[in-house]
């Protein structure tokens, strides 16, 4: 394995003072991800794994905190644009969490996450074309800052584990200690939004 590798969610230290930069850097981030934990095996798959799923669950957490909240007021068509990114989330989860019950070396890992990197990159490409060209139209650069801060405060406090079917506080609260990551990661979204 190469010396170069993506870093952990937030490992990164760049300037974020427009949200829609920074959740493309994550999409590449994401993708990158993906190129490792096919390539890596043993140990090293099992890290690159970890950090993927990782970098996911902020990025998703942030999306439903603070991205979707936004489009389904701020441009026309939001509430659908919204609607369809959240089954698609939901999908992606799902698949994630049966990929997380599966040791990385077992001969059905590689072929399900395959699965998963099809569906992410889709809904990434979803969210770019319907989601994020429409955010940067809908606001100023205040208003991009802002969610910005709050995706990385996300990133400070990120849960460890997906959860599908999970888009609300309230599900949150009954799954247990990780849910109480995913709530913290929502609590610091909403505190940097100033909730």
């Amino acid at each position: 394995m190469s010396e170069l590798r993506t870093p952990h969610a937030g490992d990164d230290r760049a300037k974020d003072d427009d949200v829609v930069a920074l959740l493309m850097r994550q999409h590449g981030d994401i993708r990158n991800l993906f190129d490792e934990v096919e390539a890596a095996t043993g140990e090293e798959r099992r890290d690159a794994f970890r950090r993927l799923v990782r970098l996911l669950a902020v990025h998703e957490t942030a999306e439903e905190e603070v991205v979707h909240p936004f489009a389904r007021k701020g441009f026309p068509g939001g509430e659908q644009v919204v609607k369809d990114r959240l089954a698609e989330e939901k999908a992606a989860k799902e698949t994630l969490a049966a990929l997380d019950e599966l040791d990385t070396d077992d001969p059905k890992f590689l072929p399900r996450l395959l699965k998963l990197r099809q569906d992410v990159q889709e809904h990434a490409r979803a969210e770019e074309r319907y989601e994020f060209t429409h955010i940067r139209r809908s606001t100023d650069v205040t208003g991009l800052a802002a969610m910005a801060k709050a995706i990385k405060a996300a990133e400070a406090v990120a849960p460890t584990r997906p959860h599908p079917g999970v888009e609300s506080g309230a599900k949150n609260m009954a799954l247990g200690p990780v849910a109480a990551l995913m709530d913290r990661t929502k609590d610091a979204v909403r505190q940097a939004m100033g909730k």
